[in-house]
């Protein structure tokens, strides 16, 4: 799998879980902000700052969602395998 496809099936895995990934650039905020889960207006999202690269776009998201009760939720090998890597002990 191409790291595209691995971030997308991490933001697809996300919309499965209630939430939803949505890329934003924090250069104009002004403060030193972080990507992260949050909640806006009763709506769970994972703000990622675009301009990141992707492989720490995928570390971080992985990181998130490895941390979660995954237990019952299908999704494809490859991607359970990256997310095992994350589980919270």
């Amino acid at each position: 799998m191409t790291p595209d496809q691995i971030y997308q099936d991490l933001k697809d895995l996300a919309e499965k879980l209630g939430f939803t990934v949505s890329e934003q650039s924090f250069k104009r905020t002004g403060t030193k902000a972080r990507s992260g889960f949050c909640t806006v207006k009763n709506e769970d999202l994972f703000i990622m700052d675009t301009h990141i690269a992707l492989k720490k776009k995928i570390e971080i998201l992985a990181e998130y969602i490895g941390g979660l009760e995954l237990e019952n939720v299908h999704m494809m090998p490859a991607i359970r395998e990256l997310l095992d890597q994350y589980k919270a002990t």
